[in-house]
């Protein structure tokens, strides 16, 4: 497995497959069914691409030429906290879960965000999974929360590092 920041076309096209797919992975059971399957590696390559363009940095892991998950990260958005970092998404294909992967994305991450005082990430309430896992890494809730319209309202929580 290789870590690696994005850098071309078909690491843009891996990042929107893995984000399609992992969405689909992951939220199934919290976000409503129809909103899921209306979501397409189209979109996800767009929003790649955009995120690219507004200077937003990302990681990716790769098993050989694939993409398997990617991190990207920057300056707080909308934050209350000063001199706050985020990480703004971190997503693995299921199929790799329980391999660090997702662990050695977030250092990479965090080894960015070094100079910040603070690091944010937001999850979706219910993704138990995820909630551990930024746990692990040392996140804790802080009490802020805010609502979604994914098909339906649905709360996102924010942990601070």
């Amino acid at each position: 497995m290789l870590i690696k920041r994005l850098e071309n076309e078909e690491e843009i096209k891996g990042k929107a497959i893995v984000h399609c797919q992992a969405w689909q992975e992951a939220y199934a059971g919290l976000i409503d069914p129809a909103f899921l399957a209306g979501r397409s590696v189209e979109t996800s390559e767009k929003y790649a691409r955009q995120a690219l363009a507004q200077g937003y940095p990302t990681f990716v892991a790769k098993d050989g030429d694939r993409v398997i998950g990617f991190v990207d990260y920057g300056p707080c958005r909308n934050c209350d906290l000063p001199r706050a970092g985020e990480v703004y998404a971190l997503y693995i294909l299921q199929a790799y879960y329980d391999q660090s992967i997702g662990y050695a994305l977030m250092q990479r991450a965090l080894a960015e965000l070094k100079d910040y005082e603070q690091v944010v990430v937001w999850v979706l309430e219910g993704n138990e999974r995820a909630i551990r896992f930024y746990e692990k890494c040392g996140f804790r809730r802080d009490g802020e929360e805010q609502e979604l319209m994914l098909g339906t309202k649905v709360k996102e929580v924010r942990m601070v590092l």
